[in-house]
This record gives structure tokens, sequence and C-alpha cells, in this order.
């Protein structure tokens, strides 16, 4: 299914800063929870990602990251899921985060 221009345009991805990291031993697959500063507009918000293969806790403190931020909540157990950090996803299930080449501000759309 091929996507118009104004589809893509509902998808709001944003830059923010991972600035807490939590294990989340209840997920199914390993992963972690996130929490990311999206700056003033957008604010912080929390999301889980199964990053745990390449990605340390230390690692992700304060590395900038996208993430679409327009997505409902999602409750993932007791943990609730407010916008999906995006990646690369390799066959074995290894993801690689999208990330800006250099330090921008919070906020920021893709686009």
């Amino acid at each position: 299914m091929e996507l118009t221009f104004a589809d893509f345009e509902k998808v709001a991805m944003h830059i923010g800063t991972i600035i807490a990291v939590y294990d989340f031993p209840e997920a199914r697959k390993p992963a972690y929870q996130l929490t990311i500063d999206f700056g003033e507009i957008i604010g912080v918000k929390k999301t889980s990602a199964q990053i745990t293969q390449r990605y340390t806790k230390d690692d992700l403190i304060g590395r900038q990251i996208v993430a679409v931020v327009n997505f409902p909540k999602k409750q993932i157990g007791k943990f609730m899921s407010e916008c999906l950090v995006l990646g690369a996803v390799g066959i074995d299930g290894d993801v690689v985060l999208l990330a800006p080449d250099f330090k921008i501000d919070n906020g920021l759309r893709i686009g």
C-alpha cells in the first residue's frame, strides 16, 4: 500500500533526548523504559524499547533520538507508552536507534 504525502505529514516525528532509563523486567522481550524530553512544546514522554542488545542504560542517557509522538498511548503491562522510538531493526532483532548527526534542539520535527 502506498502512502500519500498527506498521509506522511500526519506522522509527527520529533527529536528528543533520553533523560532516564530503567530496566523493564515485566516486558515479554528484554526492554528498557525510557523517559524522553521533547522540549517545551511537546514535553516529556515515556516509552519502552527493545534495545538492550546494543545499548546499556549508560549509553542511552543524554542520547538524542527520533520518535513518533502522535500515536495513541499504549498500555504495556503496568506501563503506559506515550511515543514510539524509531530504529533500524536487523534480522536478529538488533535495533540501531535513529538519531541526528549533531546536537539539535529537542522537539524539532522530522520532515
